[in-house]
């Protein structure tokens, strides 16, 4: 059995009956803007957390360059640092130290070049900076180095999310943030020159 369309009067009168439009507009609208205020209050937090991190690594750079902070002591600051802000950060800490400044993350110097000029090949020498005898497109050595080195600190946190986007638009459920600094230690000794080696 067929049901007959409503009468003119009855459509009219529906029409006019806003009843429950607000609570459909609220709706409409209340999901892209908690979702903005969402992805804002996420956004904050990373870049407090990079504020967080960037001062931890400046700190303890400069208390180790100094010296008092010991070298072996720095992983042991960063990640007592960072854990009193969150007990479930994941931290990666690496220490390379250099000769001078201008060797920060180059490969190591070349000091007699053969063709061709601008790269590496048998018959060149270069200076050695991590002692191990062979060229490295990365130059410096790992660890805190010696007097008057050159340290750069990187560290690499991960911290768990504090708002729901994971589920919302698909996100990572962590913040990753790094964070680095290269400080001259200080000239407690002689600075050990790196050794001149040439390839055959």
């Amino acid at each position: 059995m067929s049901r007959r369309p409503p009468a003119p009067a009855t459509r009219r009168s529906l029409r006019r009956d806003h009843r429950g439009a607000a609570a459909l507009e609220f709706a409409l609208l209340s999901l892209p803007l908690i979702a903005m205020i969402l992805g804002m209050v996420d956004f904050g937090y990373r870049m407090y957390l990079g504020a967080v991190v960037e001062g931890t690594v400046h700190r303890a750079a400069r208390l180790a360059a100094v010296g008092n902070l010991a070298a072996d002591k720095v992983d042991e600051y960063i990640n007592s640092q960072l854990k009193t802000f969150s007990h479930y950060a994941t931290i990666q800490i690496t220490k390379k130290s250099y000769f001078e400044y201008s060797g920060v993350g180059k490969p190591e110097k070349i000091t007699q070049d053969t063709n061709p000029v601008g790269t590496y090949n048998v018959g060149d020498c270069f200076e050695d900076m991590n002692g191990n005898g062979i060229f490295d497109s990365v130059a410096g050595k790992a660890g805190v180095g010696g007097a008057d080195d050159i340290v750069y600190y990187k560290v690499t946190a991960t911290f768990p999310r504090i708002v729901p986007l994971t589920k919302i638009f698909g996100f990572s459920a962590t913040e990753t943030v790094s964070s680095g600094t290269a400080l001259r230690n200080q000239p407690f000794a002689t600075q050990i020159v790196p050794l001149e080696v040439c390839s055959k």
